[in-house]
């Protein structure tokens, strides 16, 4: 449904190597960086990012309430633990440990973090196991 999104952040090289870290759990690497922009996207495999500069984007600017809240697709349980270990690993604030949220579906598993600027990051997988 979406290409891409793009977040203000207080202070790109930061940013940039929180998430860096934080979504190489999930597959993602840096596809472009610009003077004021870094883009994020999957290489390969399933959820491979269409578009080479990638569907994540990080910007130099003031955050601007309010924040968005941004889920980004685990393809196992095991990858959002690893998310939330290389998040917090990565300077993250704990939102949510991980684990089932029954009250969205059975099978909902996930973590939240607060990034470096305040925006509430989580890595979420619909799958059972």
């Amino acid at each position: 449904m979406l290409d891409h999104i793009c977040i203000g952040v207080a202070d790109l090289a930061r940013s940039k190597r929180f998430y860096a870290a934080a979504l190489a759990p999930l597959g993602y690497r840096i596809t472009v960086e610009e003077i004021d922009a870094v883009g994020f996207g999957v290489a390969e495999g399933n959820r491979r990012s269409l578009d080479p500069g990638g569907e994540f984007w990080i910007a130099s600017g003031a955050p601007v309430p309010p924040l968005a809240h941004l889920a980004f697709n685990a393809g196992t349980r095991q990858e959002v633990d690893a998310f939330f270990r290389a998040a917090t690993g990565a300077g993250g604030g704990d939102n949510g440990e991980p684990g089932l949220r029954p009250r969205y579906h059975e099978n909902y598993y996930a973590c939240f973090i607060i990034d470096p600027d305040g925006y509430n990051i989580e890595a979420v997988c619909h799958e059972g196991t």
